[in-house]
């Protein structure tokens, strides 16, 4: 994985500084991940890596498919990637595209794995809560996993809170067992 963010590193800073020149940071980060959904597909992964296709028909079939979502910026860097065959690293790209944009929005995408839904109520001070402690705007995703029992798992990058139930119990089993 992390030769593979090496890799994807300078493409994510080259697509993010033209977007960012031309400020249109929403508008190629919206692009980008359409253009990404197409490469994951497993029929269109499938030919990456054929020699019976040519980088021109892999760059025009992701930007056929993605569309209007490409700019024209973007669909000069889906070309570029497919003639380095490195379209396979569009994922990292845009990931590291999102943590460039994220940095310079002052912002932070945190995912919030609850027991059960969330009310718009509890949204609004988990993230009235984590802007507090990390100084920065957040944007919250929250999916639901009923094998917590109850509470919650935050998590901002590297920083994850475990306040579920579960947490506790595998905590309070290792401790027991020390």
């Amino acid at each position: 994985m992390a030769e593979r963010i090496t890799t994807a590193r300078p493409y994510a800073k080259a697509i993010f500084a033209l977007a960012r020149n031309g400020n249109k940071l929403n508008e190629t980060s919206a692009g980008l991940q359409r253009a990404a959904a197409v490469v994951v597909d497993p029929g269109v992964h499938a030919l990456l890596g054929s020699p019976h296709v040519t980088a021109a028909q892999l760059a025009e079939l992701v930007n056929g498919v993605a569309g209007a979502a490409l700019d024209e910026n973007s669909r000069n860097f889906v070309s570029l990637l497919a003639q380095n065959r490195r379209l396979g690293f569009l994922p990292e790209i845009v990931a590291l595209f999102e943590q460039m944009k994220a940095e310079v929005e002052n912002a932070v995408d945190v995912e919030v794995i609850a027991a059960s839904k969330l009310t718009p109520d509890q949204e609004s001070r988990y993230a009235a809560a984590l802007q507090k402690k990390l100084g920065r705007q957040v944007r919250l995703h929250t999916k639901v996993d009923g094998s917590l029992m109850g509470g919650a798992v935050l998590k901002a990058g590297d920083l994850v809170i475990d306040g579920s139930i579960k947490g506790r119990l595998e905590r309070l089993a290792v401790e027991m067992t020390a």
